[in-house]
């Protein structure tokens, strides 16, 4: 799981935490849209939750520890998967105001395949490594603007990581980034790729 914002998120009121099953949760930053509910869905399914230090301070102040700290740049292998910590050019903080440290990006290497989670981001020149480190199966990139990237880098975002598949998010959850579908869908069908705009609660498959 990435980044739970469920119980605050009005688009997302049929979905009930204690249904949710994770055996971990990675965290890109600790602003409360993507913090909000860890600590609950880690206390309840006892999944352990990557995360920056300065975030991972925070947890271990909530009483969560089963816990991985990691950063800019390191990559650790978990077993069944691998990450790498990417560049996300953003800010972070934490709900009681203390310092979330660096927004991350990850990168999730596995034996179906590979994928780039950017967390919160700015288009940044940094993801041109990525297509140096990992062979993509598909993308998650934010596509709201405002706070993060719009569509429009977003679909140059595609284009510098080598990837064809992306799944966009941090849109339409409140008025300062809701977005145009059609013109979204538009931008990535003339960078050459596809723009995956799932419902909420759906399951895609894309590996």
């Amino acid at each position: 799981m990435f980044d739970p914002f469920i119980t605050q998120n009005e688009l997302a009121k049929d979905i009930s935490v204690a249904d949710i099953n994770a055996d971990y949760i990675l965290l890109s930053h600790g602003h409360a849209d993507h913090i909000a509910d860890c600590v609950a869905i880690a206390e309840l399914t006892g999944a352990k939750v990557i995360s920056s230090w300065e975030v991972y301070e925070w947890l271990h102040r909530q009483g969560v520890t089963h816990t991985h700290p990691m950063n800019t740049g390191g990559r650790w292998d978990f077993g069944d998967f691998a990450v790498k910590c990417t560049v996300a050019q953003h800010s972070s903080s934490l709900p009681d105001g203390s310092d979330g440290g660096n927004p991350m990006g990850f990168i999730v290497y596995s034996k179906e395949g590979n994928f780039y989670y950017s967390g919160d981001t700015a288009l940044t020149l940094d993801m041109q490594l990525i297509p140096k480190w990992a062979k993509l199966n598909f993308a998650v990139l934010p596509i709201g603007d405002n706070f993060t990237m719009g569509f429009e880098d977003a679909a140059e975002a595609a284009k510098m990581i080598e990837c064809k598949n992306v799944v966009g998010v941090h849109y339409d959850t409140f008025g300062f980034i809701k977005i145009d579908h059609p013109k979204a869908t538009k931008a990535f069908e003339v960078a050459g790729c596809k723009l995956y705009l799932p419902k909420i609660g759906e399951t895609i498959s894309l590996i």
